[in-house]
C-alpha cells in the first residue's frame, strides 16, 4: 500500500512540531508525548480529568503565528526547546516552569484575542483534537493534490499529522474508515476523516496565513477533509521506511 515517509509529534498542543525517526505505539493510546501538554487561556474550562474540546486551549486557528513554532523534546530530561523566527529560542521544563514560556510566547498572541495562562496536561492521554485517543495519518499524494489546486508548493507541516504515508493514491485514505491497517509492527483502526480548520492556512515558518487550504479542499475536492484519525489496536514500533497496508 505504501511506506512511512514522515513521523511527527507535537509535545505542546499547537506550540511546535518535532520530526521523529521511529516511535513505539501502544494500543488505545495517542502517539507518545504528542499533545501531551496544552496551553490554557482566560476562558478555559479544564480540570485535568481527561479530554477537553480544543477551544479550551490556545490553538493555531485562533492564533495563527503559533504555526511558526518548532520543537525538540527530551523525554529523559523533560526539557523542551521551542524556536520561532520572531521570538528566538527557549528551553524549559513544562512541568516546572511555565512563566518563562508564557513570556516567550506572548508576542505571538494578538492583544485582542485569547492570551496564554498556563501549561496543563490531561490524565492518561494527549490532548488531541479528537475525543478519541487518536493518531493522525496523512497521505503525501493527497497533499500534492491540494498544492496543485492552490497553484504553488505547500508545506506538509501545515496539516500537523503524526504519520505520513508515501506511495498511496490520492484520497485513498478516506476510503479506509472502518478498516484496519498495519504500519510497521503496529495495527490501527481508521475511525474518521479529519475535518480541517483555518490552522492549515498558516505558514509553518512565518505563522502568516498565506494559503487558501480550506478553499482548495472544498472547491476542488468537495469536502473539508484531510487525513484520517486512527486508534492503535496492536502495539508495535513504526519507523521511517516501514511498510503500510490495509488488512
Amino acid at each position: 500500500m505504501g511506506t512511512v515517509a514522515e513521523l511527527w509529534r507535537h509535545p505542546i498542543k499547537s506550540h511546535g512540531r518535532e520530526s521523529l525517526a521511529t516511535v513505539a505505539l501502544n494500543a488505545g493510546k495517542c502517539m507518545p508525548w504528542d499533545r501531551h501538554w496544552a496551553v490554557t487561556h482566560e476562558q478555559t474550562k479544564f480540570d485535568g480529568s481527561g479530554w477537553f474540546y480544543c477551544r479550551n486551549f490556545m490553538i493555531g486557528s485562533r492564533t495563527p503565528k503559533l504555526a511558526g513554532i518548532w520543537a525538540e523534546f527530551d523525554d529523559v530530561s523533560g526539557m523542551i526547546t521551542l524556536r520561532h523566527q520572531d521570538c528566538g529560542e527557549i528551553t524549559f521544563n513544562p512541568e516546572q516552569n511555565d512563566a518563562a514560556f508564557l513570556a516567550w510566547v506572548a508576542p505571538l498572541c494578538p492583544a485582542d484575542r485569547a492570551t496564554p495562562k498556563a501549561i496543563v496536561k490531561a490524565d492518561g492521554r494527549g490532548m488531541t483534537d479528537s475525543e478519541i485517543p487518536s493518531i493522525s495519518v496523512a497521505n503525501l499524494s493527497s497533499h500534492m493534490g491540494v498544492a496543485t489546486a492552490i497553484g504553488h508548493p505547500l508545506e506538509m507541516e501545515r496539516w500537523r499529522a503524526n504519520i505520513w504515508l508515501d506511495g498511496v493514491a490520492a484520497w485513498d485514505e478516506l476510503d479506509w474508515v472502518g478498516k484496519q491497517i498495519r504500519i510497521g509492527e503496529a495495527e490501527l483502526e481508521i475511525r474518521e476523516p479529519i475535518v480541517r480548520c483555518m490552522a492549515t492556512a498558516a505558514n509553518p515558518v512565518t505563522g502568516v496565513r498565506d494559503a487558501a487550504t480550506l478553499g482548495a479542499l472544498k472547491n476542488t475536492f468537495g469536502h473539508q477533509h484531510f487525513g484520517v484519525y486512527a486508534v492503535v489496536t496492536k502495539d508495535g514500533h513504526v519507523a521511517l521506511g516501514d511498510q503500510a497496508q490495509v488488512l
